[in-house]
């Protein structure tokens, strides 16, 4: 048994090599696959993630005050899950283009809140750029649409909801600063741009179903 096991193992089979070869090129192959996959994983947990100071001192500590960290569901929405995608393809060229922060990191782009602050708006617009391109594509992991009820949200939301793929909007467009502070000069939607009341005119949309004390329109019939 030890003579064929031997002579099988020598056996030469594709381009020359042989089994052994073959099967130690194998072996070596799993377990680089296998680390590259564990590496993964790891850089998708929070506290990888606020392993640096400059996310735990700036951004972390706004997170943590917000919905997205502390709700009545208990559901929490981690920092991999809004900024690393899960589709595999997706995610790694997250990571390739994630790996140009290690050198911020090392010349101390923001390595305090001042100069974090100073380059606050430059990043956010980073990050609100690339969820406009991917339509929402982390927002649409927990939040979408077809599994909205809409009878159930207030009436702005709902309205806003109802009508926003007609309009090609992404979650994006109104859902800035939920889960960090927004940047000096940028305010939170409020759902009543100029944009919107045209298009809520056009659609003939009545005031009192977004502007709480408006009043509804008369529609009693006082004809005989």
């Amino acid at each position: 048994m030890f003579n064929l096991c031997k002579r099988l193992l020598h056996r030469k089979i594709v381009f020359g090599s042989t089994v052994g070869v073959a099967l130690f090129f194998m072996f070596i192959g799993v377990m680089c696959w296998g680390a590259f996959n564990t590496a993964l994983e790891v850089t998708n947990d929070m506290n990888f993630c606020i392993s640096c100071h400059e996310m735990e001192e700036n951004v972390y500590t706004e997170y943590i005050n917000t919905i997205h960290y502390n709700n009545r569901s208990g559901v929490r929405a981690t920092c991999p899950d809004c900024h690393v995608p899960k589709e595999w393809q997706h995610m790694l060229l997250r990571k390739i283009f994630a790996s140009r922060e290690l050198f911020q990191k090392l010349i101390g782009t923001i390595d305090t809140p001042e100069k974090f602050n100073l380059k606050r708006l430059e990043l956010a617009q980073h990050v609100w750029q690339s969820m406009e391109q991917t339509n929402s594509r982390e927002c649409r992991n927990c939040h979408n649409f077809n599994a909205m009820d809409i009878a159930f949200q207030e009436s702005r939301s709902g309205l806003v909801h109802t009508y926003a793929q007609q309009r090609n909007k992404t979650c994006i467009d109104c859902h800035k600063g939920i889960a960090h502070q927004l940047p000096d000069g940028v305010l939170p939607y409020k759902g009543g741009s100029d944009d919107d009341h045209q298009y809520y005119e056009q659609q003939q949309i009545d005031c009192y179903q977004c502007h709480e004390g408006m009043p509804k329109p008369n529609t009693d019939d006082w004809e005989l």
